[in-house]
């Protein structure tokens, strides 16, 4: 279902997000993220001038390469544009990604890493979503394989982990109450 008509308006800002993962020939996973921001009026710059309209004022990349357990073995970070002629001598830092696993505690991580002044705000901004496409990617891609082998989702002992984790996970919803049974419970 679309959103409704909107109140009369005119679009003055756009920032697009695009993370895509990629399987590679030698096994790891590449997983990459642009963001770009875009205004739709002129915007004065120090740095570069004036920044005409559809002109990125932001326009920056990361791959990550992680192997199947999500750690990270390669990152390449660059600024296409930036405000300032500072903004890409900092995408250096995120080499200090190298080693570090995509799962419990990764948003600390990186903090602790790339917050503040050790990092670019866009750059550690588009680090959340590449997460969640890191995961999609491998898990998405591994259930697409046992399909073609004709095998089974593996059992798995204890709590799903997805359980409660949003509204169809939820324990009292039909979906856990459809591949979860022993685990859902009738709403109060």
């Amino acid at each position: 279902m679309p959103l409704s008509d909107p109140a009369p308006r005119r679009k003055v800002h756009t920032r697009r997000v695009t993370c895509e993962g990629f399987r590679r020939d030698d096994g790891l996973l590449d997983i990459e993220g642009r963001i770009t921001d875009v205004k739709t009026y002129e915007v004065p710059n120090k740095f570069r001038g004036e920044i005409k309209p559809g002109e990125p004022i932001h326009d920056m990349s990361i791959r990550l390469t992680v192997d199947d357990d999500l750690t990270i073995h390669a990152v390449e970070a660059v600024t296409d544009f930036g405000p300032f002629e500072i903004c890409p001598a900092i995408t250096g830092n995120f080499q200090r990604l190298k080693g570090v696993r995509i799962g419990p505690g990764w948003r600390k991580k990186v903090l602790s890493s790339l917050g503040g002044a050790e990092g670019c705000t866009h750059l550690v901004e588009l680090l959340w979503p590449m997460a969640t496409t890191a995961y999609q990617t491998l898990y998405g891609e591994r259930s697409r394989l046992r399909r073609e082998r004709g095998e089974r989702e593996p059992e798995r002992e204890g709590t799903p982990p997805l359980l409660n984790s949003c509204h169809a996970f939820g324990e009292s919803s039909p979906v856990v109450k459809e591949i979860w049974p022993d685990y859902y419970k009738e709403p109060a």
